[in-house]
């Protein structure tokens, strides 16, 4: 495949996924600094409902874990090998199940915690507005569709913005170097929404999270990590709200 087409390809993969929230994430921010509200006073809810009707609610919330997850079938599609591991350019195989999610753990480990005192200095220092993770309404099965929202980002986030643009920008003749930084100010951009240290704190998970895939080429810890790192926000939120209201509300 040319360079050219390779270009209009990551385009187009990019503007039906992670590279439209970084554009709609540019504006988010824009709009937010020009308000007379300083950002530590400013709310970004990640997950609410979408309807005040159980069942739409429902629907609603499904349609939209299934339509984006559509752009990483279609990067799998493109990445498919005709050789095993059919999915060996996004590193991801059976091989390894122990190892990969032994790492994952690991990684939600060290990505979590430090993020956390991450966005508490960050809304200290003003630079960052109140992350509301969900504000769903509670059903039966709320809980289970937090684990499938988290699960959604991280497939999502690593498999497009890690490894589909390492496979890519390498064939591209990119230095890893370059392959690494470019995916991390990508992740931190379509994080603006956020605030700025959200931005910081999202460049250094990419750095770290671009520099791990570098060395191991595994793609299923990284999704893992993240996807742990969410769910602890996602679920145990509400919990921590009433606990330390003072802090996270």
């Amino acid at each position: 495949m040319s360079k050219g087409r390779l270009g209009v390809e990551i385009a187009l993969v990019l503007g039906l996924s992670v590279g439209m929230s970084a554009l709609y994430s540019l504006v988010g921010i824009i709009v937010r600094v020009t308000r007379e509200a300083p950002l530590s006073e400013q709310t970004a809810t990640i997950n609410s409902s979408a309807s005040t009707l159980e069942w739409a609610d429902f629907t609603y919330q499904a349609l939209g874990i299934l339509s984006s997850l559509v752009p990483v079938a279609l990067v799998m599609f493109l990445l498919w090998a005709p050789t095993k591991p059919r999915l060996g350019a996004l590193g991801l195989d059976r091989s390894q199940p122990v190892r990969d999610g032994s790492s994952g753990f690991g990684l939600a480990a060290l990505i979590g915690i430090p993020g956390l005192g991450v966005y508490l200095l960050g809304r200290e220092l003003d630079l960052t507005v109140t992350v509301v993770p969900t504000a769903l309404t509670t059903y039966w099965w709320t809980i289970p569709l937090l684990l499938a929202l988290a699960l959604r980002a991280g497939l999502v986030e690593e498999v497009i913005a890690v490894g589909y643009l390492f496979a890519r920008l390498k064939q591209l003749g990119m230095p890893m170097w370059g392959i690494i930084a470019t995916q991390a100010l990508l992740r931190g951009t379509y994080h603006l929404y956020q605030g700025f240290g959200a931005f910081i704190g999202n460049v250094i998970m990419g750095l770290i999270f671009g520099w791990i895939y570098s060395r191991t080429h595994r793609l299923a810890p990284l999704i893992v990590g993240h996807t742990l790192i969410d769910v602890v926000a996602f679920v145990g939120y509400p919990i921590a709200l009433s606990y330390y209201p003072e802090i996270l509300g």
